[in-house]
C-alpha cells in the first residue's frame, strides 16, 4: 500500500482550543512549517457545538459563542501562516516523531522535529459509569446532548434530569431549553451550598436542585421513562422524564500519547508533563484537555499559547530536554495536579479536588520538608481546579522523592 512521507517542522494533534492557539503562536514566530491535524471536518473541537456566550481571548472579539470563537482561533492559526487540515486521523507512531495518518486522500507519514498532542478529552459515556437498567434510548452525555441540539436540531425528549454539577451541567440546562425540553431537575452527589434552584441564565427557567442524590438505575425498554435517586440517608425516589443527560467525569484522549510510550500521570490520567508542557518522550508536548479534562477554552488557550516557548527552546537546542524529573503528586481529598513533573521552567499549577472543601489549606513537600503553604478564601469543589504559583518548584531536591500536595492543617 502506497503512502506518502513528509517532513514538517511542528505537528499539532488537535484542533480545538489548545492546538489552535499553539500553531498560531508557533507560526506567528517564524518557526518553520506548522500543520495541524484534525480528525473531524471542521476545526474548533468541543468550541463548535458550545452555545455559552463567554470567551477565552483577552483580545477582541471579547464576547463570542463557542462557534464564533473556534472560527477565530482557526483564522488566526491559518493567518499566522499555520496549515490546518480536517479529516485526517493520526492512527499511530512510525518512529519518535513520525505519525502515520490517514484522510479520503490516502495514507500518509509525516516525521516533525517536535510534536504537540491537543487530543482533548471526552466524557465518561453512560455504560461506564456503572448505572444500572436496561439502555434507552434518551441518555446523553452534555456533549452528545449539545450536538443534537447545535449541530443536528434532534428531538432530545421533551422532560430532562441533568447529572452533575460541573460548568457542563449549566450548558447542558441550556441546550435542553433550546430544544424546548423541560429540566425536571438537576442531580449531584455534591451537596448544594445554595438553597433553592439553579439559574443556568435568563434564557431558561431556573431548576430545582437534589444535592447529595445519585442516580441508581435507569427505567425504561424502547425509550427512557424515568430515573431511580437515592438521597441522603437512603430514602428513594422516582422521577418521571424521557431523557438524562450525564455531565463531567472527563477522561483525556491519550491513546495516541500512550501508543507513543508517553507516561501518563495516574491522576489526570493525561500525559504526565512539566510546566514546559514536555511530555516523558523527547520533543513530544501536550496541551489542553487531553492533560486533565474538564477545563475551560480559557485555560486551553493559555496552554496552547505557552507552549510554543518550549517547542522553540527545544528546536534552537537552547533547552536540552531533561532526562529525570521528580513527580508532583497530590494525597487524598485532592484529586489530582498539573503540571506533575518539576523542571526548570516556572509556571502554575492547576489542582482538583475530590470533595468539597471550605477555605482548605493547601501544602506541598517533599520528603517531609515544607515547600509551599497556602490557605485559599474560598471553596474548593470537585467541578473547579484551582490555580497555585509554581516558583516553590525551585526549592525541591532533584535527587529527592516526589513532591506531594495535600490539605494541611
Amino acid at each position: 500500500m502506497n503512502r506518502r512521507t513528509r517532513v514538517v517542522d511542528v505537528l499539532v494533534v488537535g484542533a480545538g482550543p489548545a492546538g489552535l492557539a499553539a500553531a498560531a503562536r508557533l507560526a506567528a514566530t517564524g518557526v518553520g512549517t506548522v500543520e495541524v491535524l484534525e480528525r473531524e471536518r471542521h476545526p474548533g473541537g468541543a468550541l463548535r457545538h458550545c452555545h455559552r456566550s463567554g470567551s477565552a481571548l483577552r483580545e477582541p472579539p471579547r464576547t463570542v459563542g463557542g462557534p464564533g470563537l473556534a472560527r477565530h482561533l482557526a483564522g488566526a492559526a491559518v493567518a499566522a501562516g499555520a496549515v490546518v487540515r480536517t479529516g485526517v486521523t493520526a492512527t499511530g507512531w512510525a518512529g519518535a516523531l513520525t505519525l502515520d495518518t490517514t484522510s479520503p486522500a490516502g495514507l500518509e507519514r509525516i516525521t516533525a522535529r517536535a510534536v504537540v498532542l491537543a487530543t482533548g478529552a471526552r466524557e465518561r459515556p453512560r455504560s461506564a459509569r456503572l448505572v444500572p437498567g436496561t439502555r434507552p434510548a434518551g441518555v446523553f452525555t452534555a456533549g452528545e446532548l449539545q450536538q443534537a441540539v447545535y449541530l443536528y436540531g434532534q428531538d432530545v425528549g421533551t422532560r430532562a434530569v441533568v447529572v452533575g454539577a460541573e460548568p457542563s451541567a449549566r450548558h447542558a440546562v441550556r441546550a435542553l431549553g433550546r430544544a424546548g425540553a423541560e429540566v425536571a431537575a438537576l442531580v449531584t452527589t455534591e451537596p448544594w451550598p445554595r438553597p433553592g434552584a439553579f439559574a443556568p441564565g435568563r434564557l431558561v427557567a431556573p431548576v430545582p436542585v437534589l444535592g447529595r442524590t445519585q442516580v441508581t438505575g435507569l427505567l425504561g425498554r424502547g425509550r427512557l421513562s424515568g430515573v431511580r435517586l437515592r438521597h441522603a440517608g437512603g430514602r428513594e425516589t422516582t422521577v418521571a422524564c424521557d431523557t438524562v443527560v450525564f455531565t463531567g467525569d472527563w477522561i483525556p484522549e491519550h491513546e495516541l500519547a500512550r501508543h507513543g510510550g508517553v507516561a501518563l500521570d495516574p491522576g489526570t490520567r493525561g500525559p504526565a508533563v512539566d510546566a514546559a508542557l514536555r511530555t516523558s518522550a523527547t520533543g513530544v508536548f501536550a496541551v489542553g484537555d487531553v492533560l486533565h479534562g474538564g477545563e475551560g477554552s480559557s485555560r486551553a488557550v493559555t496552554e496552547g499559547r505557552a507552549v510554543a516557548a518550549g517547542v522553540l527552546a527545544h528546536l534552537s537546542g537552547a533547552a536540552p530536554w531533561p532526562g529525570s524529573r521528580v513527580a508532583v503528586v497530590v494525597d487524598e481529598p485532592l484529586r489530582w495536579v498539573a503540571p506533575n513533573l518539576t523542571g526548570a521552567v516556572p509556571g502554575r499549577f492547576l489542582v482538583r479536588a475530590g470533595r468539597r472543601l471550605v477555605r482548605p489549606v493547601l501544602v506541598a513537600a517533599q520528603d517531609g520538608v515544607p515547600l509551599y503553604r497556602r490557605r485559599l478564601p474560598g471553596t474548593l469543589t470537585p467541578s473547579r481546579s484551582v490555580s497555585l504559583p509554581g516558583a516553590w518548584v525551585a526549592g525541591a531536591d532533584p535527587a529527592g522523592g516526589p513532591v506531594r500536595i495535600g490539605v494541611g492543617p
